[in-house]
C-alpha cells in the first residue's frame, strides 16, 4: 500500500494516462477526431482535459444540476463532450471537428476512466483487498 502523500500524485498521473489512452482510442473510433500522429500530443492533450475536468467540469456539473437531475443523469454525457472539445480547443495538434464526435469521445472516454480506474485503484490503492 502507498503512502498517503503520494496518492493524489499517483491518481493525477493515473487520470492523466487514462484520458491521453481514451483520447487515441476515441481518435481511432471516431473519423471526426484527428490528431498529429505524436505521442506529445495525446498527453498534452490528456493533461489539458484532466486539469478540465479537475477545474471547470464541477462548476459546470454545478450550472447543469437541472438538466441533470430531469434527465436522470443523461444529460452529463453532454457535459463529459463538452470537456472533451474545450479539451481539443487548447490543445495544439488534437482536433475535434463537430460537438458530436466529442460526445461520442467523451462517452469513451468515461467508460474507459471508470473500469480502468476502478482496476488500478484497486490493484495501487488497496492491494490485499478481495
Amino acid at each position: 500500500m502507498l503512502s498517503t502523500n503520494k496518492e493524489p500524485v499517483i491518481r493525477l498521473a493515473m487520470r492523466w494516462l487514462v484520458n491521453s489512452f481514451g483520447l487515441w482510442l476515441a481518435s481511432r473510433l471516431i473519423p471526426v477526431i484527428e490528431y498529429d500522429e505524436k505521442i506529445t500530443t495525446l498527453l498534452l492533450a490528456g493533461l489539458v482535459l484532466s486539469a478540465i475536468n479537475a477545474v471547470l467540469k464541477p462548476i459546470v456539473t454545478i450550472l447543469a444540476l437541472p438538466a441533470i437531475l430531469v434527465s436522470l443523469g443523461l444529460f452529463t454525457i453532454f457535459v463529459n463532450g463538452l470537456m472533451v472539445y474545450l479539451a481539443s480547443q487548447f490543445a495544439g495538434g488534437f482536433e475535434i471537428d463537430d460537438y458530436s464526435g466529442a460526445v461520442l469521445a467523451g462517452i469513451i472516454i468515461s467508460l474507459l476512466n471508470y473500469g480502468l480506474t476502478t482496476y488500478l485503484e484497486e490493484r495501487i490503492f488497496n492491494p490485499h483487498h478481495e
